[in-house]
Order: C-alpha cells, then sequence, then structure tokens
C-alpha cells in the first residue's frame, strides 16, 4: 500500500508522513518539485535531517540546480524505488504537494517522445515577448500560464516545437485508478490560518538567510538555472538584479505562496480521492477500521 501525503503547502505534512512511517515501519518517497534538488534548502521549507527522526527519505536532495529534472524523469525514478519496497513489503509514504510529480508516480501518465529542439533563441526573449509567442501557437496554455511563469511557458514551446501537439491537448487524467494500491489524505486547514502561517513562514525564511542563500547561489550558478523559478528563489533574484526593493519580493513570495496553495487545494480535491485527516493516528485508525 502506498499513503500519499499531500495537500497544500504549509499543513504540516512533513510532521505526519514522518510519525506515519514511524507507525508502519514505511519508508517515505518525496513527491515535492523542488525537494529534489540539494542547494534550495531555506527558500523551499525544506526539513532539515534532524526533523526526519531516523526515517530513510527517497528523491530527496539528490539533484544539482545545475541540472534540468523533468517529471518523466522523476516517473523513472520514483517507480524504481516503488518497485523495490514493494518487493521488500516495506509501507511506502509518498510526500509532497507537486500534484503532476503524484501522477506520474502512480498513474498510467506517459511522456510522448520528444524531438529535441533548441530553444536558445526563445530564452534570450523576456517573459512578454515569451508568453505573446506562446499565445500564438498554443492560445488556451497562454490563458492558463501566467506570463511570468518562465519556465512553464517555455516548457508549453517545447512540447509545440518537439511534439507537434499544444500543451493544452495533452490529456488530464481525473478517474483513473492509479496502478498501485494507494490512498490519499491531506491534512486539515482552515484557509485565512493557512493564509497567516504562510505570511509567518515567508519572514522567518527572510531571518534564516533566504536573501544570503539566494546570492551565493545566484553567484555560482547564474539565473539561468530551472531550479531558481521555485517560489522564494525567482523573487530574491528579481530583488538581487534591482527590478524590485526588497520588501515587494516578500510581499510577492508571499501572494505567489498563498497563490500556489490556491492551485494545490483544487488540483488535490479534483484529481485525488482525498481524505482528510488531523494527524497521522487518523489514518493508522483508518488502516485497523479499513
Amino acid at each position: 500500500m502506498i499513503y500519499v501525503i499531500t495537500g497544500p503547502t504549509n499543513t504540516g505534512k512533513d510532521s505526519v508522513a514522518i510519525e506515519l512511517a514511524k507507525c508502519l515501519g514505511g519508508e517515505i518517497v518525496n513527491a515535492d518539485a523542488f525537494h529534489v534538488y540539494k542547494q534550495l534548502k531555506i527558500g523551499t521549507n525544506k526539513p532539515r535531517d534532524e526533523d526526519f527522526l531516523g526515517i530513510k527519505h527517497h528523491l530527496f536532495e539528490y539533484v544539482d540546480v545545475s541540472e534540468d529534472y523533468s517529471i518523466a524523469r522523476y516517473q523513472s525514478d520514483a517507480r524504481q524505488i516503488i518497485e523495490d519496497l514493494i518487493a521488500r513489503n516495506i509501507p511506502i509514504i509518498l510526500l509532497g504537494g507537486s500534484g503532476l510529480y503524484i501522477k506520474a508516480a502512480l498513474y498510467d501518465y506517459r511522456f510522448k517522445d520528444e524531438t529535441p529542439v533548441d530553444l536558445s533563441e526563445y530564452e534570450k526573449l523576456n517573459n512578454a515577448e515569451l508568453h505573446t509567442i506562446l499565445r500564438k501557437v498554443d492560445a488556451a496554455s497562454a490563458d492558463r500560464i501566467h506570463p511570468h511563469n518562465r519556465r512553464r511557458v517555455l516548457r508549453a514551446l517545447q512540447i509545440y516545437f518537439s511534439q507537434g501537439n499544444k500543451k493544452s491537448d495533452i490529456p488530464v487524467l481525473k478517474d483513473e485508478a492509479p496502478i498501485y494500491e494507494a490512498q490519499f489524505f491531506g491534512v486539515e486547514f482552515d484557509r485565512a490560518d493557512l493564509y497567516l502561517r504562510i505570511e509567518k513562514r515567508v519572514h522567518r525564511m527572510m531571518e534564516e538567510g533566504l536573501e544570503d542563500e539566494a546570492k551565493s547561489l545566484l553567484a555560482r550558478y547564474g539565473d539561468k538555472q530551472q531550479a531558481f523559478s521555485a517560489i522564494g528563489y525567482k523573487e530574491m533574484i528579481e530583488y538581487i538584479h534591482g527590478l524590485i526593493s526588497k520588501e515587494e519580493a516578500i510581499s510577492q513570495i508571499i501572494a505567489n505562496t498563498r497563490h500556489y496553495a490556491k492551485r494545490q487545494i483544487t488540483f488535490v480535491r479534483h484529481q485525488f480521492p482525498m481524505q482528510w485527516i488531523k494527524s497521522a493516528a487518523d489514518i493508522v485508525a483508518n488502516i485497523k477500521h479499513g
């Protein structure tokens, strides 16, 4: 059985997953798109080693920020680990808020072969110019992707030019059953309280040194890395480049994190058969009575 702990950011998923792993003798497989990167720490609110309480984590901090990491690669990596843990009869806790990563790992989510394309000319364009091109070839995707989300705009263009398909035409799985036996859990939350906790978390990350972390990463790797599209880093990089003030960067991080949480809520409620719980004990009780 795979126990999926997902839902919006900042609801305490990590502690629930660790407690559940302790109760079941299980191991945790990461399903957070930015926790795969070694160097992204403060800005991703990444758990520290001592927070794991000895529970083994997979697919966590194993990709360098200089690498481009795809959902297709994650699917391959995750399924290898899932198959190994199933073979050894170890309970699996799939933990994270990246819905498409969970879809790729657990569902019949297939990736069409892509012809390599050179996007270097497009990468020189600014966000507005890129978004205008996307609107010309895939208006539906342009409506859904914000012009500032440069990574997703480039990815939609890559799909169009490499596959000959519009990203908006790729079907989204909704009612299909996962290929593995799985149960989906989210931690109950009050939306107003969640937004307040997000604001406090952003200010805490600033106190812990997010600005210095972003400056160090920018100096070492430049600003073109896919990993730096993560909320927290992209805003700080704009501030470091002098495009916005520090106060604007902080406000944008808070606003973008709230918007991301809203998208996560919508996704999991429409895509997964969610059960909402207060603690790992609720899941254990569900297992015993199931």
